[in-house]
């Protein structure tokens, strides 16, 4: 399955929190809205046709230099069974930024989503441990 069906199913299911996407980039991308991260993140490793069943990284990134300066939050995605990837974003405010969280779909989001909060200080809502892992 390529980029523009992956963003098809997606914008099928969700529609309107599926916010944005640029599916020329190098990885290409869906942005979704902040809540509903959570239920995008699980349809995507449990429907049959994308089966993006790992969750090869999950990022931080600031932009503090863009207007309004946001945070976001990059998961990049592979399918073992299809061979595929692609990435989702969610865009935050830096002030009091907070997403749920995708432990509970990738089990690896734990360390990731932790490490995160402790550089960036991203909530990851529904989070099991949430406590710094890096910084004193």
């Amino acid at each position: 399955m390529d980029a523009a069906a992956i963003h098809a199913a997606l914008q099928a299911r969700f529609g309107a929190r599926i916010t944005g996407a640029d599916l020329a980039a190098l990885s290409p991308f869906a942005v979704v809205e902040p809540l509903a991260m959570a239920e995008v993140a699980a349809f995507c490793k449990s429907d049959p046709a994308l089966a993006l069943d790992n969750l090869m990284c999950l990022s931080g990134v600031d932009y503090p230099k863009e207007t309004p300066p946001r945070l976001e939050v990059v998961y990049h995605l592979y399918s073992y069974r299809h061979k595929h990837t692609f990435a989702l974003k969610v865009q935050l405010p830096r002030e009091n930024p907070s997403v749920p969280s995708v432990e509970r779909v990738w089990g690896v989001a734990n360390w990731d989503e932790r490490e995160a909060w402790d550089l960036f200080g991203i909530a990851f809502t529904g989070h099991s441990d949430m406590r710094g892992i890096l910084l004193p």
